[in-house]
C-alpha cells in the first residue's frame, strides 16, 4: 500500500515537472516541485492508502494549471512575498480564484466523482471502477481487489467462509450435533460481518441473510410452484427440499456480491 501510494505522488509531482519545462526557469522548477512535494504530503496528513492520495491529488487538480499559476505568481511579482521553505503556502489549484472556465470544470467534475457514495450516481458505477482497477489505479483512488484484501482481512475470510457455505451444499455432508456443515460455515462467515465495522448493518444484515432467505423463501416459493395447488404436503416438503439447497447457493452467492460490491465503494 505505501510502495503504491508513493508511486501515485511520483507520478503527478513528475507530470508537473515535465509541464514546467519551458515555463519555469530550472531553479523555479525545482522549487516549484520541491513545494509541490511537500505541500501534497502536508495534505496526505501520513495516510498509506493508495485511495487517500488518490483523493488527494483529485483536489491539486491538472498539473499543467498547477504549472500555469505558478508561472502567473511569479509573473506578478509575488514571489518574493512567500517563503520558499514554507511549503504550506502552495495553493492547491481548486483554491485559484483566476482558474481557467475548463480546468474548474474538471477539477469539480473530480470531485463530485470522489465525494459520490455507494448507491449514488451511475447505478454500474462501481463495477466499472472495479473493472478498471488494475489499469489506472487513478481511475478508481488506488483501490482494486489486492488492495481490498490487504486492507480487509477479516471481512475477505468472512466472504469466502460465505462462499464455502454455499459450495458445501451438494456434498450432504454429515450433521454436527443437529446443524449441517454449510450452516456451521455460513454461521461463522456471518458473526465474523456482523463485527465489522467496514458495512453498513443494513449491508451486513442483507449480505449475511441472503442464504437463508434463498433458502427459506425461495424454497417455498419454487417448491410451491412445481408441485402446483393442488399437492399434498407430502410433495409439497419433497419438492422443497429439492430446491431449497440450490436456493441457498444462490443467495449466498448475491449476498457476497453485495457485501464485495460494498467494500470496494467503501468511503
Amino acid at each position: 500500500m505505501t510502495e503504491r501510494a508513493d508511486q501515485l505522488i511520483l507520478n503527478y509531482v513528475s507530470a508537473a515537472a515535465d509541464a514546467a519545462h519551458g515555463v519555469l526557469r530550472a531553479d523555479q522548477r525545482l522549487d516549484f516541485s520541491r513545494r509541490l512535494r511537500a505541500r501534497i504530503e502536508q495534505e496526505r496528513q501520513g495516510s498509506q492508502s493508495a485511495r487517500d492520495v488518490a483523493k488527494v491529488l483529485a483536489r491539486f487538480g491538472d498539473p499543467q494549471a498547477l504549472v500555469a499559476r505558478e508561472a502567473r505568481r511569479l509573473a506578478e511579482g509575488q514571489a518574493a512575498e512567500q517563503e520558499p521553505e514554507a511549503p504550506a503556502q502552495f495553493p492547491k489549484i481548486r483554491d485559484d480564484p483566476g482558474l481557467p472556465p475548463g480546468v474548474a470544470k474538471s477539477v469539480k467534475l473530480a470531485q463530485d466523482r470522489l465525494s459520490r457514495r455507494p448507491g449514488r450516481g451511475m447505478p454500474l458505477a462501481g463495477l466499472r471502477r472495479a473493472v478498471m482497477s488494475s489499469a489506472n489505479p487513478m481511475t478508481t483512488e488506488g483501490r482494486d481487489a489486492g488492495t481490498i484484501v490487504k486492507e480487509h482481512p477479516r471481512e475477505t475470510l468472512a466472504m469466502a467462509l460465505l462462499l464455502v457455505a454455499a459450495l458445501m451444499v451438494p456434498f450432504n455432508l454429515p450433521s454436527v450435533a443437529i446443524f449441517t456443515v454449510p450452516i456451521i460455515i455460513w454461521a461463522i462467515g456471518t458473526v465474523i460481518v456482523l463485527l465489522s465495522d467496514s458495512w453498513t448493518w443494513r449491508d451486513r444484515l442483507l449480505g449475511t441473510s441472503a442464504p437463508i432467505l434463498g433458502y427459506s423463501v425461495g424454497g417455498v416459493l419454487i417448491g410451491g410452484l412445481r408441485v402446483g395447488a393442488t399437492a399434498g404436503f407430502e410433495r409439497f416438503f419433497t419438492e422443497f427440499f429439492n430446491v431449497s439447497g440450490i436456493m441457498f447457493m444462490i443467495g449466498a452467492g448475491l449476498g457476497v456480491v453485495l457485501l464485495a460490491y460494498r467494500l470496494f465503494n467503501v468511503s
